[in-house]
């Protein structure tokens, strides 16, 4: 341990000469920050400075490899899995920081930076995970003491082993040789992915001449179309940007038709090769390989090699769950889709007998049917919705009433961009437990969708309180206006907030163990269970106040907005599915069955058709050639997690609510038994100790949704 911290101490100096040599400064990522809970200091770091920190980080962790290595004592604990743990935390933090800037602000430097760091990272991965010597030693460990270890060190060991189980540590040579092989080529097809996608996004804005062909959005929207006219060259006085999804929020308002239609297209469309971009060669290459890397395991498929490690254990267990869904969906989304058609030609003479409703037609009419029937509209709720409040009001309210938690805005804290805000979380006994960082507005660095990661994680081992942050994709007003939300929204901040409440209340030994390193189908269950509370009346009484007067919203409106929330909802439900079975189709084939780029489409939709989802008036989420989740995330063959952990979510709202939903008691009892342990235990018995079942209750997701 002497030795190790010693060689340590060592290389962290080495580092610094070698920073000050080539740049005649230290390089500020190589540097443990001075800053509160050793935030990054972005005041200091500049693009070029990542690049060498990489080359240099990469360089120290392969030396505390080699000592371990090395080491002429026997393996033990201490020397080989805790010394593993601790290695490369240097590495760790330089990795946090690119990676937050690759997703929420890729200039051409960073964007640049990718291409060469992302190969380097994977070599170093591959040595490590076929590193033959060093798993000898943890199979030592493993061996000798797993049953003689307690607790997380126990839960440390076997994390370990059997993740180099997994990655091939007991593959021969030949098969080691090609998955490497594998692992560097999909690395590299994943930044060409992360390239093509956000490219092909900001290529798909449809562009509009006249103010009047947008006609039905609300002032404030069409002030958005202009600025971000504005911000992507100006070819035209308005633009309308597509987001990640395959429904556009503006669709709901657009009367003109012929324009809904263009903006949807240009959304389906964006990355097929119907225009500029394809990323069909990169998916099918990315899922042959996947396939390949699978049977290399001794999997049919990778979706059997991936869920392995998930609550749901099997791909038949996943289509089980959604077979019962689908069955009980379908009827309703039927009956859903005829109502919102009927709804339209009888509004319109225009409409003849033959109008059969459309994707882009969708959202328009069932606004107003809802604006008919219930009396409501996005643009009557929109003022009481200013983000800040929803902030501040309502995702900390929240979090104060439940965990007792505080937040202190810190302006003292540099961020890597000027619409960011810092906040410090002090725990109910006053001392400090965390810091929050939010990124709310959209801008064309950003890459689409909501998301939670983190510059540190917590451990107690390496000392190190949690540093996360959270960031969205909301319109961010002119300057002087406030930032008003939809509902949608709303919501989204409370889910990724419920993901930085998973990492800031952690309380575990170890860095990989904490916080959300969970599996996948239990990963989200955190942040949907959070979205519960933004409909909570003290909540919702507590936030949802006019941004002019602070009044609060009306109890007529407020009733008949919450009634609205499950107003035509299989719609929601679908596209889920449809999207959730996408990616499953795509991993439960043998890699010799992969169609080619030209066949992709063709295979998607035989894929829906096949499993009772192919419907033109509800088409998934994402489609395959921009389904980020899959080809560029973490969620391969995983993307069911969403609906998976919905159903846990839900148990646990019912027991919130039965004990008291703003208790602190009940706050206190689901953070001892689930949010502060991190992967420190078997997931479904945290499940069961918290909510007393002993296994989770699926009927409720359909009720939750109003289905």
């Amino acid at each position: 341990m002497t030795l190790g911290i010693s060689a340590a101490m060592l290389s962290t100096s080495m580092l610094q000469l070698t920073s000050c040599k080539e740049t005649q400064r230290e390089n500020p990522l190589l540097q443990e920050s001075t800053l509160p809970f050793g935030a990054p200091d972005f005041s200091q770091i500049q693009p070029t400075d990542y690049l060498p920190a990489f080359e240099a980080a990469i360089q120290q962790k392969r030396d505390e490899i080699a000592q371990i290595v090395d080491n002429k004592d026997s393996a033990t604990f201490e020397n080989t899995i805790l010394a593993f743990e601790e290695s490369g935390k240097t590495l760790d933090r330089v990795r946090a920081i690119f990676e937050a800037l690759l997703d929420a602000d890729k200039t051409e430097v960073i964007g640049e930076t990718e291409k060469k760091v992302m190969p380097m990272l994977t070599d170093l991965e591959n040595e490590i995970s076929f590193n033959k010597p060093l798993f000898e030693r943890i199979r030592q460990v493993y061996d000798r003491d797993y049953n003689n270890l307690q607790g997380e060190d126990q839960k440390l060991l076997e994390e370990i082993y059997k993740d180099f189980v997994r990655k091939g540590a007991l593959l021969p040579d030949d098969k080691m040789a090609r998955m490497k092989e594998i692992n560097l080529r999909i690395t590299e097809l994943q930044t060409q992915w992360g390239d093509e996608l956000p490219a092909a996004t900001n290529d798909a804005v449809v562009w509009v001449d006249k103010k009047e062909d947008l006609a039905g959005l609300s002032e404030a929207d069409i002030a958005q179309c202009a600025k971000d006219a504005q911000s992507r060259g100006g070819k035209a006085p308005y633009a309308i940007v597509i987001v990640n999804t395959t429904q556009q929020a503006l669709l709901s308002s657009l009367d003109n038709r012929e324009l809904r239609k263009k903006v949807y297209e240009a959304s389906i469309h964006r990355a097929d090769g119907t225009g500029k971009y394809n990323t069909f060669p990169i998916v099918v290459e990315i899922a042959k390989l996947r396939a390949e890397q699978a049977e290399i395991m001794g999997y049919p498929n990778y979706a059997s090699y991936s869920l392995e490690k998930t609550m749901a254990k099997t791909p038949e267990n996943v289509y089980a769950f959604l077979q019962n869904l689908i069955s009980e969906y379908t009827p309703k989304a039927q009956a859903e889709t005829k109502a919102i058609e009927d709804f339209a030609k009888s509004q319109s003479s225009n409409l003849n007998s033959q109008f059969q409703l459309q994707p882009y037609d969708r959202f328009y009419y069932s606004e107003k049917m809802k604006k008919e029937m219930l009396n409501i509209s996005e643009d009557e709720v929109k003022p009481y919705f200013n983000i800040d409040s929803v902030l501040i009001n309502g995702v900390f309210y929240a979090a104060n009433r439940v965990y007792g938690l505080t937040f202190k805005e810190r302006t003292d804290i540099p961020t890597y961009h000027p619409d960011m805000q810092v906040f410090e979380v002090i725990d109910k006994d006053g001392k400090s437990l965390a810091l929050f960082y939010c990124d709310y507005f959209r801008r064309p660095t950003k890459r689409g969708g909501a998301w939670m990661s983190n510059f540190a994680e917590q451990s107690r081992q390496r000392q190190q309180l949690p540093i996360i942050f959270n960031v969205c994709n909301s319109a961010k007003a002119p300057e002087g206006q406030p930032s008003l939300l939809t509902w949608d929204e709303v919501t989204t901040m409370f889910h990724e907030f419920g993901h930085a409440l998973h990492g800031i209340l952690s309380d575990c030994q170890y860095n990989r163990l904490s916080g959300t390193n969970v599996a996948r189908d239990f990963v989200e269950m955190p942040s949907q269970f959070n979205e519960s509370f933004a409909s909570i009346p003290e909540v919702f009484d507590h936030y949802a106040r006019h941004y002019e007067t602070g009044e609060p919203m009306p109890a007529e409106l407020k009733e008949r907005m919450l009634k609205s929330i499950t107003f035509q909802t299989a719609y929601a439900l679908g596209e889920n599915l449809s999207a959730t079975c996408i990616d499953l189709a795509w991993h439960m084939l043998a890699s010799k069955d992969i169609p080619s780029a030209d066949q992709a489409l063709a295979f998607e939709t035989e894929a829906l058709k096949t499993i009772g989802l192919l419907d033109a008036q509800v088409p998934p989420r994402y489609y395959t050639s921009y389904f980020n989740h899959v080809w560029g995330g973490g969620y391969a063959a995983g993307y069911y997690s969403y609906l998976w952990t919905e159903v846990l979510a839900v148990n646990i709202a019912d027991v919130f609510a039965q004990r008291g939903a703003l208790k602190p008691e009940t706050g206190q009892d689901f953070r001892d038994k689930i949010l502060s342990r991190g992967n420190t235990g078997d997931l479904m018995q945290m499940f069961t100790d918290f909510t007393g079942m002993q296994q989770p209750d699926a009927s409720s997701l359909l009720k939750a949704r109003g289905l």
